[in-house]
C-alpha cells in the first residue's frame, strides 16, 4: 500500500527515502507495534467502530505475524517504517480490509505507544541486572566483613574501613540507579494511544480499553502532549548515564587496586589480557574498555537533549532520530552493567595487603585525636593540631605506628598546650590499631562488622521486594 498516492504525485527519491527511513532500528519496536495494533483493533471491535468479522481477521493475521516474527516482513525504503510494513503484511494476507486497523489512530500516537511498550521491557531487564549485581555484592561483602583496607579521600590514605563496607557503597549507588529507573518507569508507563495525529478522533474510541490491554497504568490526558512527549526518553537515558558513570568509577578502582602499587586485588584472567611484547603483563583490559564505553551513553544523552531542545509542538520527524540513541543507550549500558558485574564479583582480594596499607600511613590518626577529646576534654581542633605534629615528627624520624606512645605524645602536647596529656599506652594502641578502629565505628552506616551485616540484611529485604516487582 502506498500512502503517498492520494496526496503526492511524485515518488520520493531513493536517497531521500533511505535518509528519512527508520527501518534500520525499527526492529526494536516490532513486538510492541503488533501488540499495539491488536489492542487497538480489539477496542474498535468492542466499540462497534469496525465490523467484528473484519476485526477478527485482522487480529488473527497479526497473531500469525507475531508467531512468524520480524523476518516475515517485507522491507522497502519506500515503506518508510515498521508501521506500514506491518499493515502491508496484513493487507497482503487479507486484502484492503486490513486498512480498518488504522481507523482512529495515526502513526504519531502509534509510534509513541510502541516506544513506551518496548522501553518498559528494556527498563525492567536493566533493573533486574542491577538487582543481580547488588545481590552478588551482598554475598561477597559477607565474606569480607573483617577484611581491613584503607579508605581514601583525594586518593590519599584517609581512614580504615573494610572491603565489605566498600562493596556495600557500590550496592548503595546501584540502589539509587535502580530507584531512578523505577521512578522513570512511572512516566514511561502512560498510554498515548488515542491521541491520533495530535487532536484525537471523532470516532467513539475507548482509551481505557487499550490502556488496560497494553498494561499501562493510565493514558495521557492531552493529545498534543501524547504524540510529542519524549522527555521520558531523555529521562531514561540520563538514568542510564548515571548508572554507567557509577560503573565507570568501579572500573577505575579495579584498575587502580589491581596495580602493583596498590596490590589489593587481582582481576580474574577471564577479564584480563597480556602484552604482545612484555610477557609479565596482566592488563585490566575489560575494566578499561568498559570505563571508556560509558562515554557512549553520555554522548547519547547530549544528542537526545540537543534534538529535543527546539522542537515545536506537536509531532516532528526530528523525534524519529531520538530512538536510535535510546536503544543504543539501553543496549550499551546493559552490556556494560553485565560485564562489570561479572568482573567485580570474580576478583581475588589480598587480605593482608589491606591491613598493611592501613597500618603504614597513619590512617587511624583521627581516632587518636578523638581519644584526646574523650579522655582529656580538649577541643577537637587542639587535638587535631597535636596529632598533626605527632604524625609530622613520626614521618621525619621514621617512627612506626606501633612506636607512638604516651611519652612521645606528652612531649608534643607540652609544646602546643603547655601540659602533658598522659594518655595510657593501651588506649593509644587501641586508637591507632586499624582493626580496633573499625570495630569501634559501630554507628549506623559505619564500617564495623555489625553495621555492615545490618546493611546487608536491609539490602536483602529491598532485593526481595524489588525482584518480585520486576518479575511480575
Amino acid at each position: 500500500m502506498d500512502i503517498r498516492a492520494g496526496r503526492l504525485e511524485k515518488e520520493m527519491t531513493k536517497n531521500a527515502a533511505e535518509f528519512t527511513s527508520s527501518l534500520g532500528f525499527d526492529h526494536y519496536i516490532f513486538d510492541a507495534d503488533v501488540e499495539c495494533n491488536i489492542a487497538h483493533t480489539s477496542m474498535l471491535k468492542e466499540e462497534d467502530i469496525i465490523d467484528k468479522d473484519v476485526a477478527d481477521k485482522i487480529i488473527k493475521t497479526l497473531n500469525e505475524l507475531k508467531e512468524e516474527g520480524f523476518e516475515a516482513l517485507t522491507f522497502d525504503y519506500a515503506v518508510e517504517d515498521i508501521h506500514m510494513a506491518v499493515e502491508n503484511y496484513v493487507t497482503d494476507k487479507i486484502g484492503d480490509i486490513a486498512g480498518f486497523m488504522h481507523t482512529a489512530k495515526s502513526r504519531n500516537d502509534q509510534v509513541a505507544t510502541d516506544i513506551r511498550l518496548a522501553l518498559k521491557i528494556k527498563v525492567r531487564e536493566i533493573q533486574k541486572s542491577i538487582l543481580s549485581f547488588m545481590e552478588g555484592l551482598v554475598e561477597t561483602a559477607r565474606e569480607h566483613k573483617e577484611t581491613i583496607i584503607v579508605g581514601y579521600t583525594h586518593l590519599q590514605h584517609a581512614q580504615p574501613v573494610t572491603f565489605a563496607h566498600h562493596l556495600m557503597a557500590y550496592a548503595q549507588s546501584l540502589k539509587r540507579d535502580y530507584e531512578r529507573l523505577e521512578d522513570t518507569y512511572k512516566r514511561v508507563n502512560i498510554n498515548p494511544l488515542g491521541s491520533a495525529a495530535m487532536a484525537t478522533t471523532t470516532f467513539p474510541i475507548n482509551r481505557e480499553t487499550t490502556t488496560n490491554l497494553l498494561g499501562f497504568d493510565s493514558y495521557m490526558e492531552n493529545s498534543m502532549d501524547g504524540v510529542s512527549a519524549r522527555d521520558f526518553i531523555a529521562e531514561t537515558v540520563f538514568d542510564l548515564t548515571m548508572l554507567t558513570t557509577n560503573l565507570s568509577k568501579i572500573c577505575e578502582e579495579l584498575v587502580l587496586w589491581s596495580s602493583y602499587e596498590f596490590s589489593l586485588i587481582e582481576i580474574s584472567d577471564e577479564f584480563s589480557s597480556t602484552s604482545s611484547i612484555m610477557p609479565q603483563k596482566k592488563n585490566p583490559d575489560v575494566a578499561e574498555v568498559a570505563r571508556s564505553k560509558c562515554a557512549i551513553i553520555n554522548g547519547n544523552l547530549v544528542t537526545v537533549l540537543t534534538i529535543l531542545k527546539a522542537i515545536p509542538y506537536t509531532y516532528n520527524r526530528d523525534l524519529q532520530e531520538l530512538t536510535p540513541h535510546l536503544w543504543n543507550a539501553c543496549e550499551s549500558s546493559h552490556d556494560i552493567l553485565n560485564i562489570v558485574k561479572d568482573m567485580t564479583l570474580s576478583i581475588k582480594v589480598f587480605n593482608g595487603r589491606g591491613i598493611e596499607l592501613a597500618e603504614s600511613n597513619f590512617a587511624t590518626a583521627t581516632d587518636l585525636a578523638d581519644l584526646m577529646v574523650k579522655e582529656k576534654s580538649i577541643p577537637f581542633r587542639v587535638a587535631h593540631e597535636i596529632v598533626g605534629k605527632v604524625v609530622n615528627e613520626a614521618f621525619d624520624n621514621c617512627i612506626m605506628l606501633d612506636n607512638i606512645n604516651s611519652d612521645f605524645i606528652n612531649r608534643i602536647s607540652v609544646d602546643i598546650i603547655g601540659e602533658e596529656l598522659n594518655l595510657s599506652n593501651e588506649s593509644i594502641r587501641k586508637a591507632l590499631d586499624p582493626v580496633e578502629n573499625v570495630k569501634l565505628r559501630n554507628i549506623p552506616g559505619g564500617p564495623s562488622p555489625e553495621m555492615v551485616e545490618i546493611a546487608c540484611k536491609n539490602t536483602e529485604t529491598f532485593l526481595e521486594k524489588e525482584f518480585e516487582k520486576c518479575n511480575n
